[in-house]
């Protein structure tokens, strides 16, 4: 018979070894892609300001939001029960986008919810090949999805997703079908979560014109733990995403043969160590909440690959960090967060969560 003591205090590393080991048997085939232009990139968004105030993604959340099964579907559980959430964000150039979704307790363990994601890319006036005005029309995404939980036990959860993709832009349309799958390892008592989700596996069911090539989907597979301090209201997220594909980087032929040009000490002039150190960083997320008594939070991230790739070298300023707050207000949480992403400016989001029982309650 073996100890239990001594086997739940081995049980959080031995559950994350566990992840990143089917990470690896997964990530073993070899995929050249990089994560951009594929085709429904708007899946891969944050949906929800406390999302975005942690980086842009939620691997190892494990709490009553609602907002944070969109990323792994093994974060729905039972605490969700009659959760509405309502999020808008403001992004850039006229484009706006949403995403609303609802959880509610479906069986005797398992959890069940639905959402919709929507992107609108706004109007545009549409031209022939010379140049003659033909009209305005609208471009947009959508995703219905519905999501499922059941718990293996007391420490471990499953989740599934299922999303039903549309793409709609002027004359051209497209649908496609995806699934999300998670593990999640919550231990209460040590304060400790890790998760495992593959994103986006699926397919496209139309192309945008008759004989187009079927294109991919932004397929990812991310990793992540979450541990909140004991005597100090301190929780810090680290995410490890695109583990599908080592070099996240992005190089022209020219840029490449100026990285292996050697200087006058026949050294070069970026190490192999560096590198390494450059790839292995553009997969990591940190972000931190601090809690301010029982209805203030405020929250802080750093996205070194949104750094990487979108600042200017000569004013870097606050490219790839995020911040933001939650406040709950009586029955209501209401969370605002702001995403640098260029020195342009960045993006607004703002998201309330509805607990329903505690509405109908005050009625």
């Amino acid at each position: 018979m073996c100890n239990t003591s001594n086997h739940i205090l081995k049980e959080p590393w031995y559950y994350f070894f566990q992840l990143v080991f089917m990470v690896s048997a997964i990530s073993i085939y070899p995929v050249c892609a990089q994560p951009g232009g594929k085709a429904f990139q708007f899946l891969e968004v944050p949906n929800s300001a406390r999302v975005a105030a942690l980086g842009g993604d939620a691997v190892a959340v494990y709490d009553s939001d609602p907002d944070l099964s969109y990323h792994n579907p093994s974060l729905l559980n039972r605490s969700m029960h009659h959760h509405l959430a309502l999020n808008y964000v403001n992004y850039f150039a006229g484009i706006n986008y949403g995403y609303v979704a609802a959880a509610v307790r479906f069986g005797k363990k398992s959890t069940l919810a639905g959402g919709i994601h929507y992107l609108n890319y706004g109007k545009f006036e549409g031209a022939d090949e010379t140049g003659t005005l033909t009209g305005t029309f609208r471009a947009a995404d959508y995703s219905v999805h519905a999501i499922y939980s059941l718990p293996v036990d007391s420490l471990l959860t499953l989740g599934f997703t299922v999303k039903s993709v549309f793409s709609d832009y002027e004359l051209y349309n497209s649908t496609a079908l995806a699934f999300d799958a998670g593990i999640t390892y919550h231990n209460p008592g040590m304060n400790f979560t890790a998760g495992l989700v593959l994103r986006n596996i699926g397919f496209q069911v139309h192309t945008y014109y008759p004989g187009q090539a079927r294109e991919s989907l932004p397929f990812n597979i991310a990793i992540g733990i979450t541990q909140r301090l004991k005597y100090a209201p301190l929780t810090f997220y680290i995410i490890a995403d695109h583990l599908e594909n080592w070099n996240l980087t992005y190089e022209v032929e020219d840029e490449s043969d100026n990285n292996n040009e050697q200087i006058i000490d026949g050294s070069t002039s970026e190490s192999g160590f560096d590198r390494f150190i450059d790839q292995f960083m553009r997969h990591i997320i940190i972000g931190t909440e601090f809690g301010i008594g029982k209805n203030l939070v405020l929250r802080g991230s750093y996205n070194y690959r949104r750094r990487q790739e979108l600042k200017i070298d000569t004013r870097p300023g606050m490219v790839g960090f995020s911040f933001g707050a939650g406040i709950r207000i009586n029955k209501f949480t209401i969370s605002y967060a702001r995403s640098v992403y260029h020195l342009a400016g960045g993006s607004n989001y703002f998201s309330l969560d509805v607990n329903l029982d505690e509405f109908n309650k005050k009625l």
